[in-house]
């Protein structure tokens, strides 16, 4: 297959992710407060919010540094994390590389470009000191699985190497998915991994699965987990979601794991929330959602703050393309309560859309929370030619918002 066909395919298929998110997004139903909440457990929802313009623009002006033609130049799926000596760890979904041109752009637009030919990966890594990003590690940093199978890094973490170990490394989770034809163009969810990396030198010294989901005929009920997680107590939770694509399933559940301090790359340390209690049985119960008139994304975000899980998605319906919303709970399991106020950040002009909104929690310490938002092109088969054309759509970007009680 030539290449541009196949960065067409990948781009088409972050796409697809992208509409189904949107799709998936719907209304959960509001539950009354409950007066026996757990201390220092309240309703919370979005104070004042205003968009954070300096670290989207630092992203901008990495993506458009012409000095390297092996770095990051736009991507999606963002997530973030701390390492020991300082340094912030950014990790990204599918990801264009290779040289960007100053504008204007071959068809006359004010815009900065790239070739059609600019390779594009399934994933990378993006090294940032001090509030500037500095390099990209070698691309992609997880190599394929398998022929047609790819891996997406979601959430990530540093921990003992094992419980009690004083040692630390970092632990990436990892969405493998299989190309697959139309409903999954943007490929069927098949197994959730880990990744283990050396620190400080980032090296992948391993990748184990922990929940393989081939099994499960129907792919729209397979579970991937990783969106996201909250550490407390000494236990890491881990929220998943499945892929609502089916005719009769149209909305995608959430899903809660946990995980010992120190275990995430061991599969038998992990616990999935059954309905009623913790179990090893990888037979994860729907935390929320009923798959048709409640449900979240498959990509969303939870934060823990005073004592109250708040989780952050792309409203219902056709807001979805524009807008965010959250939810709250005292409890990993729930019940969650909303929608609380929602929020539209700004979009590039054309047909374009948000999605996957994930908290930063180690941006900020004065009570101030960092919220991105990825930006794709709706129509899949000319997604391709306007990333190329403008290559500052693809990219994230950022809102600083305040938590609130809600009254």
């Amino acid at each position: 297959m030539p290449e541009d066909s196949r960065a067409r395919q990948r781009t088409g298929a972050g796409v697809g992710l992208l509409l189904t998110l949107v799709l998936a997004a719907v209304l959960l139903t509001a539950l009354p407060d409950d007066e026996s909440r757990p201390e220092g457990c309240a309703p919370r929802t979005v104070g004042a919010w205003a968009a954070d313009d300096d670290l989207t623009a630092e992203f901008a002006r990495y993506g458009d540094d012409a000095s390297r033609t092996d770095d990051w130049t736009g991507g999606d799926g963002t997530h973030s994390v701390r390492l020991p000596d300082g340094r912030l760890l950014w990790l990204f979904s599918d990801t264009y590389l290779g040289q960007v041109y100053g504008p204007p752009n071959p068809v006359g637009e004010s815009f900065a470009w790239r070739d059609t030919s600019a390779p594009l990966v399934r994933n990378s890594a993006v090294v940032m000191r001090e509030g500037r990003l500095e390099s990209t590690l070698p691309a992609p940093l997880f190599p394929d699985p398998g022929p047609n199978q790819w891996r997406w890094p979601v959430a990530a973490r540093v921990e003992p190497r094992s419980p009690g170990s004083t040692e630390q490394v970092l632990r990436v989770l990892l969405w493998v998915r299989t190309a697959g034809a139309a409903p999954w163009v943007f490929g069927v969810p098949t197994a959730t991994e880990v990744a283990t990396l050396s620190l400080p030198d980032l090296r992948v010294e391993s990748v184990v699965q922990v929940l393989d989901q081939r099994t499960v005929p129907d792919p729209s009920r397979r579970v991937l987990f990783g969106t996201t997680l909250v550490t407390e107590g000494g236990w890491t939770y881990v929220f998943g979601g499945d892929d609502g694509q089916a005719a009769s399933r149209p909305a995608s559940r959430a899903y809660a794991a946990r995980v010992p301090e120190g275990g995430l790359g061991d599969p038998a340390a992990w616990e999935y929330w059954d309905g009623s209690e913790w179990t090893a049985r990888a037979r994860p119960a729907a935390v929320l959602g009923d798959g048709r008139r409640t449900g979240v994304g498959s990509a969303f975000s939870v934060v823990r703050q005073d004592g109250t899980y708040v989780l952050f998605t792309m409203a219902a319906g056709t807001r979805g393309l524009t807008t965010v919303t959250s939810y709250w709970a005292c409890s990993p399991t729930g019940p969650w309560h909303g929608p609380a106020r929602d929020f539209t950040p700004a979009l590039p002009e054309g047909q374009v859309a948000a999605y996957n909104p994930q908290a930063h929690t180690e941006l900020r310490d004065d009570g101030r929370l960092v919220l991105s938002y990825d930006v794709n092109w709706l129509e899949p088969t000319a997604a391709a030619a306007q990333l190329n054309r403008n290559v500052s759509l693809y990219r994230p970007r950022f809102v600083t918002l305040r938590l609130e009680p809600r009254g």
